[in-house]
Parts: C-alpha cells; sequence; structure tokens
C-alpha cells in the first residue's frame, strides 16, 4: 500500500494510546475545510514511505508503541488497506482507521474480519448540508448513514466527529446530526484551525461560547458528545 506520511509517535490521534499515525493518499470528498489539502489534491507530489520503512519502526518500538491510526485522505480508498491493518495486528498492535464513511461494504469488511480495533467517522453535517459541506454537489448520503449504522452495531470501540466551522455548523445542524447517532458512545465537535494545508480556505472559527452553544445542542441527543480543540 503506498504510505503518504508517517508521524512516529502521537499521544492524540488514538485516544488513551501511544501510537503512531499512517497517511494514506486521495480522498473521495472535496471538504474546503479539510486539513491535509495536499494529501487530498495532490498525493502523487508527496512523499512515498515504503511499508517496510513502518514495520522496521513498529518491530523497533514494540513495548513502547501501543496502537496505530491509519489515517488519510480516505484510507478506504487505498488499495492493500486490508492487508495492511491485518499484517500489523499480527505485530500485536491495536489499529485505530479513520474514515468519512462513504464506503460501508469497505468498513464492514474491515470490521467482520477484526481488522480495527477503533474507527473514528467524520460526519460533516446534517444531511441536507452534506452536499456543500463535503464538497460534492448531489452527494447522497445514503451511505453515510449505512456506515454509522455498522459502526454503532460492530461491537469495536468508536467515535464519531464533526470538525465545526462558523460558514457551515449552526446549532440546528449539530442537533440534526446528533439526532441520528442518539446512543452513540463517542461525538465530538472539533474546532477549527488552519493547518497551513486547507483544501480550500474561507472558513472561520467559532468563538468559545459558540462552540459551547454547539456543544449544548449536540448533548440533546447525544449527552456524552465533548470538544476537541478548545
Amino acid at each position: 500500500m503506498l504510505i503518504h506520511g508517517l508521524q512516529k509517535l502521537t499521544l492524540l490521534d488514538y485516544p488513551g494510546k501511544v501510537a503512531c499515525t499512517v497517511f494514506t493518499g486521495g480522498c473521495n470528498f472535496r471538504c474546503p475545510f479539510c486539513h491535509n489539502g495536499s494529501l487530498v489534491l495532490r498525493p502523487d507530489e508527496g512523499e512515498h514511505i515504503p511499508e517496510e520503512e513502518l514495520f522496521a519502526l513498529l518491530k523497533k518500538r514494540q513495548g513502547v508503541l501501543e496502537g496505530v491510526c491509519i489515517t488519510g485522505g480516505e484510507p478506504t480508498l487505498a488499495f492493500g488497506l486490508e492487508t495492511l491493518m491485518a499484517r500489523i495486528k499480527e505485530m500485536g498492535y491495536l489499529v485505530k482507521l479513520d474514515t468519512n464513511g462513504t464506503r460501508p461494504k469497505a468498513v464492514k469488511r474491515i470490521i467482520d474480519a477484526g481488522l480495527a480495533d477503533m474507527i473514528a467517522m467524520d460526519i460533516k453535517n446534517s444531511y441536507k448540508k452534506y452536499p456543500e459541506t463535503c464538497g460534492v454537489p448531489g452527494y447522497d448520503t445514503a451511505p453515510v448513514k449505512e456506515s454509522i449504522q455498522l459502526i454503532m452495531s460492530s461491537g469495536i470501540d468508536y467515535e464519531f466527529r464533526t470538525t465545526v466551522m462558523r460558514e457551515f455548523h449552526t446549532p440546528d445542524d449539530i442537533r440534526a446530526i446528533a439526532k441520528e447517532i442518539q446512543g452513540a458512545k463517542g461525538y465530538f465537535l472539533q474546532a477549527y484551525r488552519d493547518s497551513g494545508d486547507i483544501l480550500k480556505g474561507g472558513c472561520s472559527r467559532h468563538t468559545d461560547q459558540e462552540l459551547h452553544e454547539l456543544l449544548a445542542a449536540a448533548r440533546e441527543y447525544v449527552p456524552c458528545a465533548e470538544l476537541r480543540g478548545v
């Protein structure tokens, strides 16, 4: 599998675990606020890391690292993803998969094969505002809905998350998302930040007060909802 980035140590990407992060390239969304814009638009222009470099790191850091987070881009588009996950699992590591939920068949295969110990799924917005938020006019949210149900019924650890910005997200939007995931054991609202590699830009962060108003809306249906990046 083509690896387009490797963060050798993270205490943030895999909650509660010391991990490393693998980045895949390419995505089927064009979210204007995406913080990995170059991985989405120009993956071939960035670095290509041999798989064996990852496995050499994992062998060297056995007993130190606990898990591997696979993110993107959208990892489920990557050829060889499931083989890579299986090799990582064989070494005794936990695996967390980040996904936008657009490929539920791939998500189901991964869950059924026991290849993921945790899945984090991004929910971009309320369904009526999905096309403009994900940058795909006319996008049909049926796959997203299917992935949500698969993940919630999977029995593995999971979280849902929404990166929020003033141009796209109101309390009513967050309320609509939370209503769709009632009973979820993890939902995070992530405050927008400019990483310097934003796909399109033109977005701004809510004030802290506004973020807490969004959180209150989420908690009407998902009491355990939390804020990140505040």
